[in-house]
C-alpha cells in the first residue's frame, strides 16, 4: 500500500484523509451590560474532515463550494453557527487539505460521477468547485 492508504475491515483499500480547512470569525457577545470583552471577536481555524469518496456526504464540495469560495456565504454561517456553538461574524473557505491518495481517489470517483459536475473532466470539476484551493501533503 502506498502512503495515507490503509485496509478496512474488507481488505479493500480506503482513501487517505483530507479536511475541508475554514477561517472563521466568532464574535462574543457578553449578556450583563457590565461585562465586556476586548475584542469581541477573533479568528480560529476549523477544519471538517472530507468524507470518502463515494460515500455519504463525499459531494461537500460541490454543495458549499465554487469557484473556491463559499457558494452560500449566509447559510454557510448558520450552519457553522450550529457546528460551533457560537455566534460567528465571518467564514471564508480556505483549502481542502489532501494527500495523495484521497485526491487520486477523489478524482476517480468524479471521473465515474461527471453528471453530478456538469463537467467534461474531472479538472474542470475540480476548478468549478475548489478553484485552486487544493493543497496536498
Amino acid at each position: 500500500m502506498t502512503g495515507g492508504e490503509r485496509d478496512d475491515v474488507d481488505g479493500d483499500p480506503v482513501p487517505g484523509e483530507a479536511a475541508y480547512v475554514f477561517r472563521v470569525a466568532v464574535r462574543l457577545d457578553p449578556g450583563p451590560p457590565e461585562v465586556s470583552v476586548d475584542p469581541a471577536t477573533f479568528e480560529t481555524v476549523m477544519e471538517r474532515a472530507a468524507d470518502p469518496p463515494g460515500e455519504d456526504g463525499w459531494l461537500f464540495f460541490r454543495d458549499n463550494l465554487w469557484r473556491g469560495e463559499l457558494a452560500d456565504e449566509g447559510h454557510f454561517r448558520r450552519l457553522t453557527e450550529e457546528a460551533l456553538s457560537a455566534p460567528v461574524a465571518d467564514v471564508s473557505f480556505r483549502e481542502l487539505r489532501t494527500d495523495e491518495a484521497y485526491l487520486a481517489a477523489l478524482k476517480e470517483e468524479m471521473a465515474t460521477n461527471l453528471e453530478e459536475f456538469n463537467a467534461d473532466d474531472v479538472s474542470e470539476a475540480l476548478s468549478k468547485y475548489l478553484g485552486s484551493s487544493i493543497r496536498v501533503e
